[in-house]
């Protein structure tokens, strides 16, 4: 029997939904399969524990939670909270503090979703967007001088090295020569942007000669978000920057049908810390305690975690529960049913149940 040791974090908004969802199916497919375990531990970590504390998470966090396999994480952000709190004092403090450099987005217009794409249809679409979630425009460097007056000067300073470049577009490039189509589009802003995004290229070149196998080729992200509109079966793996993947994987869960199917993980590919997987969806404050929250990319992550932790056979068993499900039409509002979050997972955990 193999036990794995997960870190719940829900924290703020319908993470306090979703990701009591996602452990009920993980345990459907614990009892299913029969032959793992997972211990789970809660943590009450987000926006209410700031206001009771003044901390999003206590000062020995990253300390307690080394000790688990992996991290389930909800989302984090709360209307009443600046968002630099919110996110840097959690999710950022966990992604950098153990070092997640690679930032993992699949795309695909599960059976029974409809993309607002005119002509695309499930299987047209079959996209993994890697992002560097470790510097770039997001390293946290800058500052703030003559508050209040007009001469107020702000900074935000975009960091690439030639370590963290290096690393990501390895991690691409691997991804890449796994899927058929070995192809990767690397995306940057290199014709405005003359230094980090220079390097970014020069790197990718570099790396590229050690995956002959992989066909590559360069795209300016404004390019690369109308392609994804306008010629979506032309992408397979991307790569990009911090920022730029982190919007173009947005947009790509919304090609998608919507953002409530589109999953995360945040890895450490060398496993010297914890990884964290979690829906990009956000809190969604709008439609949080009503019942209606899509729990399917929540599911779509416990699934990457289940890779993650080496349990395929789980996975592969969810994501086929998952996909019937979406067929069947047991969908919620965002993406064109009648469904709640807890039909939606009770129709999952009856079709892992059921599965032969």
């Amino acid at each position: 029997m193999r036990r794995h040791r997960i870190a719940a974090i829900p924290a703020d908004g319908i993470g306090k939904e979703v990701i009591p969802a996602g452990l009920e199916v993980l345990q459907a497919l614990s009892e299913r399969g029969g032959d793992f375990v997972l211990d789970v531990k809660d943590f009450p970590w987000g926006s209410d524990y700031y206001r009771a504390t003044g901390r999003m998470m206590p000062e020995d966090g990253l300390e307690t939670l080394k000790g688990f396999d992996a991290i389930f994480f909800g989302a984090v952000g709360d209307p009443g909270l600046p968002d630099d709190i919110t996110l840097w004092g959690l999710r950022l403090k966990i992604c950098q503090g153990f070092d997640q450099y690679a930032n993992i987005r699949p795309t695909r217009v599960l059976p029974g979703l409809t993309s607002p794409l005119r002509e695309v249809a499930p299987g047209d679409i079959d996209w993994v967007i890697v992002r560097e979630n470790s510097e770039g425009e997001y390293a946290g460097h800058g500052g703030r001088a003559h508050r209040g007056h007009p001469e107020e000067v702000a900074t935000e300073t975009a960091i690439f090295t030639r370590a963290g470049v290096t690393r990501i577009m390895r991690t691409a490039f691997k991804i890449a020569a796994s899927r058929p189509r070995r192809l990767l589009t690397v995306v940057t802003k290199s014709n405005a942007q003359k230094h980090g995004m220079v390097l970014w290229d020069e790197i990718a070149a570099e790396v590229a000669r050690d995956f002959p196998t992989v066909t590559w080729e360069k795209e300016l992200v404004d390019a690369m978000a109308a392609r994804m509109v306008r010629r979506p079966r032309s992408i397979d793996t991307v790569v990009a920057t911090n920022l730029h993947a982190d919007i173009l994987s947005d947009l790509a869960g919304a090609v998608a049908g919507s953002l409530g199917v589109a999953p995360t993980a945040n890895l450490d590919p060398s496993r010297r810390h914890p990884s964290m997987f979690e829906p990009i969806h956000g809190s969604a404050f709008d439609i949080t305690g009503k019942g209606v929250a899509n729990p399917v990319a929540t599911f779509w992550t416990a699934a990457m975690m289940l890779e993650h932790l080496g349990e395929d056979a789980a996975a592969k068993r969810l994501m086929t529960a998952v996909e019937r499900v979406c067929a069947d039409g047991v969908l919620t509002a965002d993406v064109g049913g009648k469904a709640t979050t807890a039909e939606v997972t009770d129709a999952v955990c009856a079709a892992i149940r059921g599965a032969n």
